[in-house]
């Protein structure tokens, strides 16, 4: 019979460490590509878009779900903002719901917003 001792001794019974450490040590490998992958790229997008949205001001062109329209009012501290679609087709929109600012716009003076339109 050609069986060597070493296949005849049992195993040692103390394995408890090795089956944790065994378990653990991919768990531990896999957090930090999830973070670096998934979550900060995750975080840095919505952080440009919350940016995106704070700045935008009257004249801007945005899209809204696919709506494309000119920002024609713009209260700060408020959660909407109006936006025209066509003319004098006026409609609310969440900011946030604001995906894409097209162009940005230069806002009216004040004092070109109360003259009227020359027709040559």
């Amino acid at each position: 019979m050609f069986i060597t001792p070493a296949f005849a001794q049992a195993a040692g019974g103390g394995g408890s460490m090795d089956q944790l450490t065994s378990l653990l040590f991919p768990i531990l490998l896999v957090l930090p590509i999830f973070y670096f992958l998934i979550i900060r790229p995750q975080n840095k997008r919505q952080k440009e878009h919350e940016e995106m949205v704070n700045a935008i001001r009257r004249g801007d062109t945005i899209v809204v779900n696919g709506i494309v329209g000119k920002v024609t009012k713009v209260v700060d501290g408020e959660k909407t903002l109006t936006m025209e679609i066509a003319d004098n087709v006026r409609i609310q929109v969440v900011r946030a719901s604001v995906s894409e600012v097209r162009a940005k716009g230069e806002p009216v003076a004040a004092n070109d917003a109360a003259k009227p339109a020359d027709n040559k």
